[in-house]
């Protein structure tokens, strides 16, 4: 009986050794809202976890994707579907409104000022400081391609790529830590 039991522990412990090997100190996470409240709580988080070293792989897909437009971008040639996505969501971090109480904006202007005033960083200063840390954001291509968003819109960022789910989830698979905002 003992020897059935050492047995069934060494294999345990070699179960738990590749799945030790399998993951790396990683945070990968789905960016899905377009909620300002929801992603300044993003970047919040893949700062702070890549202020302690650790991988951080954002995926923005559908409405979190309006985010990353560029302002002071156009482009030509969007057919009709694609620019009225275009005139109907935000163009940009600054243009972002509250999930909750945005009261025509100006909850969303109050969250702003409380913000100064508290010394936090704005979501523009976030975005800089994410790219200065390495954190890697990965737009989902299918999004961008039912909302007629191009590449040519998006902002300049460091790390930034279009991509597929597949990439999301391989590396979600290799995270230790994945999350969806």
């Amino acid at each position: 009986m003992s020897l059935e039991i050492d047995k069934q522990i060494q294999e345990l412990k070699e179960q738990v050794s590749k799945l030790e090997k399998g993951t790396k100190d990683q945070l990968s996470m789905v960016v899905f809202s377009g909620d300002l409240d929801k992603i300044l709580a993003a970047m919040i988080i893949a700062t702070g976890a890549a202020a302690f070293d650790m991988k951080v792989k954002l995926f923005f897909t559908f409405w979190a994707t309006a985010a990353l437009r560029d302002p002071k971008k156009s482009v030509k040639g969007k057919h009709i579907m694609a620019k009225m996505f275009g005139m109907m969501l935000p163009k940009g971090s600054g243009r972002l409104k509250l999930s909750k109480m945005n009261m025509c904006g100006m909850g969303t202007s109050m969250m702003k000022g409380l913000m100064k005033k508290n010394k936090v960083a704005s979501l523009e200063e976030m975005f800089s400081t994410a790219g200065e840390l390495g954190i890697d954001i990965n737009i989902c291509e299918m999004s961008m391609n039912l909302m007629g968003f191009k590449k040519e819109e998006m902002i300049d960022y460091p790390n930034l790529a279009i991509c597929g789910v597949a990439t999301f989830l391989s590396d979600a698979q290799e995270s230790k830590i994945q999350l969806f905002i």
